[in-house]
């Protein structure tokens, strides 16, 4: 008899087990798929039954930026605002789900990313150069307000700026530079933020930089004509 009952207890363990891991592996099925869907309700009751936001896919993608790169916009805010969820990932080319973000402009994502302890001055390329080359203003704006670096460098020395004049909007290349973006500053190629502006034929960023530019140089003219540091000098004096 205790034999018998040892192996029915065997037996139950091992039933329970099995379908434990059948649930657990239907469970993952429908979680991506619900993801790729952007279907909200089944991915948040998935969520309240305890499965994993940081699950990643058969590819190795976690589930956020599966969602922010589908994209499934209403399925990615609910996982950038679950508590237990990390923001902080990367894909293959060290891009986080805060930079995906910010260079489509999905400013409510990007808001509750930043709320879920995602890092706005990461090193190398930045979120703030992503919403630059986007040429979205509103999170160029947002960005600046969490203290994102305005002049962060990328790995080969370009700025944020840099990439508004060639590839963003004049609307961006006009904000960075009323919030005080160093318009003299060289890449690794010592290109400036102008030559990026030419390069790229934007007619409109190359006026707009060429305009602080000259506004820079009277500044720095009538500074020298009061006998007064200049602004490059009196910031090697601090």
């Amino acid at each position: 008899m205790y034999y018998f009952n040892k192996q029915l207890k065997y037996v139950v363990f091992v039933v329970f087990s099995l379908l434990s891991a059948w649930a657990q592996a239907g469970a993952y099925e429908d979680f991506f798929k619900a993801v790729q869907l952007n279907n909200v309700r089944v991915v948040q009751a998935l969520l309240q039954r305890g499965f994993d936001p940081n699950s990643v896919s058969p590819e190795g993608v976690p589930a956020l930026m599966v969602a922010v790169r589908e994209p499934a916009i209403q399925v990615a805010e609910l996982l950038a605002s679950w508590p237990t969820t990390r923001t902080e990932v990367r894909n293959a080319s060290d891009e986080s789900p805060l930079m995906l973000a910010s260079l489509k402009g999905y400013l409510s994502l990007v808001k509750r990313l930043v709320d879920n302890d995602a890092d706005v001055n990461k090193t190398g390329w930045t979120p703030l150069h992503y919403a630059a080359t986007g040429g979205h203003v509103p999170v160029i704006e947002f960005l600046l307000d969490q203290s994102a670096y305005i002049d962060a460098e990328s790995p080969n020395g370009t700025t944020p700026l840099m990439m508004a004049a060639m590839y963003g909007s004049p609307e961006a290349v006009k904000v960075l530079i009323q919030a005080g973006a160093d318009l003299t500053l060289k890449n690794q190629l010592g290109m400036t933020a102008l030559d990026f502006a030419i390069r790229g034929q934007r007619a409109n960023a190359r006026e707009l930089i060429e305009t602080g530019l000259s506004r820079l140089a009277e500044r720095q003219r009538r500074a020298n004509a009061q006998g007064q540091p200049s602004s490059t000098d009196r910031a090697v004096v601090r």
